[in-house]
């Protein structure tokens, strides 16, 4: 008898174990947080996973690749693309931010001087006092005021910069994770499809990991195909500010190729910072540089996306565009990059569940 409750008692150890850190956590102050901070490195290691599973999986089909040497060389050329971004890239972006936020005082200077010289050529207009009340509206401009608006932000920068730092080891930690998860990848499948069976009956259950490979399916082959084409339009965009020579194109083009990655707005969103940039140094150039992201946009919205994504989501572009106002209102810029995606797993769910509900009652439209 003794034997049975020690056994007994044993089996509740775990409970015991779990329901004390559910109250800890549930009563901490800052409970969202802690689940933030606990939770990130897990997060990017089911990204980083799922991101780097395609390369993996053509490796080993095309090159009988062992799983040890799929996964050496795609995290040796993940490494080599991080120290690349890390060691090169990121600290010329930082500084040309840095360079623009110092530099503005400057740039209004030199924009308030052209605009002056512009009105005082045009003589028709002098009849209408516009240089007078452009010059009023200059000396209402107080530089020691903007210098003095930029310092918190500045003061910003370096509190979000310390928060990117702790992002990256989060990152780190992701990527160590998330060698094991595709290491062990069958497994864990496997484990969740003993779950759904174990939960729920045969019937729901196979619902179940029919949607979870329709979901894998829409957002791997979306997420993929939207960066490869971002990246495209990044370099595209790096190769014209060279060409028009504008200032920081590096950043310049950053810019343009990550907000490319969400439809509709992204684009617009990005020529934006790229069109004012470049009109503080040259209000010609900046013509130029508004004409050329505009010609950029219609070769990816024609040409270039249409040809990578193809029909994929399966949603009009009246319900992206919902979809992403939802997501972004919601969870800001991530939920704008993933509101695409997301808006179309939830379309095709719920055109199942109609269509379901439909045959059940004989229904034919």
């Amino acid at each position: 008898m003794n034997k049975i409750d020690n056994k007994n008692y044993f089996h509740l150890i775990p409970i015991i174990f779990i329901s004390f850190i559910l109250f800890k956590i549930i009563n901490h102050p800052n409970i969202v947080d802690v689940l933030i901070s606990v939770l990130s490195p897990f997060f990017w290691a089911v990204l980083v996973s799922y991101l780097l599973n395609p390369v993996m999986v053509y490796l080993e089909k095309q090159f009988n690749f062992k799983r040890f040497w799929s996964i050496l060389t795609v995290y040796t050329f993940l490494l080599g693309l991080l120290v690349l971004i890390i060691a090169i890239i990121t600290p010329r972006i930082v500084e040309s931010a840095g360079n623009i936020l110092s530099d503005i005082p400057n740039y209004v200077v030199t924009t308030q001087k052209w605009l002056a010289y512009q009105i005082e050529r045009l003589e028709f207009l002098g009849k209408y006092n516009i240089a007078i009340y452009l010059e009023e509206t200059i000396n209402s401009i107080k530089i020691e005021e903007i210098t003095n608006t930029l310092n918190p932000l500045l003061n910003q920068t370096i509190i979000q910069a310390i928060n990117i730092t702790s992002g990256i080891v989060s990152l780190i930690l992701g990527i160590v994770i998330s060698v094991y998860v595709l290491k062990d990848k069958e497994k864990f499948i496997y484990q969740i499809k003993k779950l759904a069976y174990a939960l729920f009956s045969n019937k729901r259950a196979t619902r179940i990991i029919r949607f979870g490979k329709e979901f894998n399916i829409v957002f791997s082959e979306y997420l993929i195909g939207k960066m490869i084409d971002s990246l495209i339009i990044g370099i595209i965009c790096l190769i014209g500010t060279l060409i028009i020579r504008v200032p920081y194109p590096l950043l310049i083009s950053t810019i343009v190729g990550v907000t490319n990655m969400i439809p509709y707005f992204g684009p617009f969103i990005g020529m934006i910072p790229a069109v004012l940039i470049t009109l503080f140094y040259n209000p010609i150039k900046a013509l130029w540089m508004f004409i050329f992201i505009l010609g950029l946009q219609q070769f990816d919205g024609l040409y270039l996306g249409p040809k990578i994504l193809g029909t994929k989501l399966g949603l009009s572009p009246f319900w992206v565009i919902t979809a992403i106002i939802v997501g972004g209102k919601l969870f800001g810029i991530l939920g704008m990059l993933l509101a695409a995606p997301i808006g179309a797993i939830i379309k095709l769910t719920l055109e199942r569940y109609i269509d379901n509900k439909l045959k059940n009652k004989n229904i034919k439209i």
